[in-house]
């Protein structure tokens, strides 16, 4: 197989896991809204189209890096963060500040750096966004979680924010390169071997432990589903709802959504990863429904 292809197959596996990424954000962010809390509970879905949020518009920066640059750029992922920054998207605040002083000139080094007084941020937004890359590296797992590593520094420098994007990286390469449909438990101890101790690892290893439990309410009263918006609050859950579903995209959305918590993240997460494995594509009226990627966004290698 020659380079042209390889790349041509990394970006085909990446778009996918976008398009999955960017549903799950999109039908997720819905759920926040009280009318539909019915429909929620009924598991029916909401009047389209669908607006995704944050999550998706810094994953597709994501994928724009790795198809111009072929690995992580962090000075020019932090050039696409500002430059394609929409304040109405539902960026939090200090996310929102960061891309506008970068926007400004300033240094992307020194403002991450001294988020939350110099201890940096350990909020969900590495992870929400990097599944994409784990599909681009399918062909190597560790180098997922390196490169996965290197972007989170651009926004998030605190160490659980920088292993949660690890691991969700390390999740969406697992299923994207696994020739058959990984086992949960599979999934979990793949992720596991490939990130560092951490409040991270500690909750994927209690997922571990909660395989066989069928109800995510449960889970997430134990794992957290991002109701405080930290990495350690999010991933384990969504690595839990992912391994549970590969394949299923349908079943995984709502097994994630109807924990509750930071429902568009954790959507976000889970899809990207379940639509990066064979069989994991989301529904074709769920595509249609979903508000189509930006115009920037890449759509093959270049």
């Amino acid at each position: 197989m020659t380079a042209d292809h390889r790349d041509a197959d990394r970006c085909e596996r990446a778009l996918a896991s976008l398009r999955g990424l960017a549903v799950g954000d999109a039908l997720g962010s819905q759920f926040f809204v009280p009318t539909h809390y019915p429909a929620l509970k009924r598991r029916e879905l909401p009047p389209a189209p669908w607006q995704w949020t944050d999550d998706t518009e810094m994953a597709c920066s994501v994928l724009s890096v790795l198809t111009t640059h072929f690995r992580i750029d962090q000075d020019a992922l932090a050039r696409s963060f500002a430059d394609h920054h929409d304040f109405d998207r539902g960026y939090g605040p200090a996310v929102n500040r960061l891309l506008r002083l970068i926007r400004e000139g300033g240094d992307w080094r020194e403002l991450s750096a001294a988020l939350f007084n110099g201890h940096g941020s350990w909020g969900n937004g590495a992870a929400m966004r990097i599944a994409p890359l784990g599909a681009w590296y399918a062909d190597d797992p560790e180098q997922a979680t390196h490169q996965a590593e290197i972007s989170a520094y651009v926004t998030h420098q605190h160490r659980e924010a920088v292993v949660g994007a690890m691991a969700v990286a390390a999740a969406a390469a697992l299923v994207a390169g696994a020739p058959h449909t990984l086992a949960p438990h599979e999934l979990l101890d793949g992720v596991l071997a490939l990130i560092p101790r951490s409040a991270v690892q500690a909750g994927l290893r209690r997922a571990r432990d909660m395989l066989d439990y069928a109800d995510s309410g449960t889970v997430a009263a134990v794992l957290g589903c991002g109701r405080r918006t930290s990495a350690h609050d999010t991933v384990p859950f969504t690595l839990w709802a992912a391994a549970r579903h590969l394949g299923d995209y349908e079943t995984a959305f709502w097994s994630t959504v109807q924990a509750g918590g930071d429902m568009d993240t954790t959507c976000a997460i889970v899809g990207g990863i379940v639509a990066a494995g064979p069989g994991g594509a989301p529904p074709r009226a769920w595509l249609d429904g979903a508000e189509p990627l930006p115009a920037w966004a890449p759509t093959a290698a270049r």
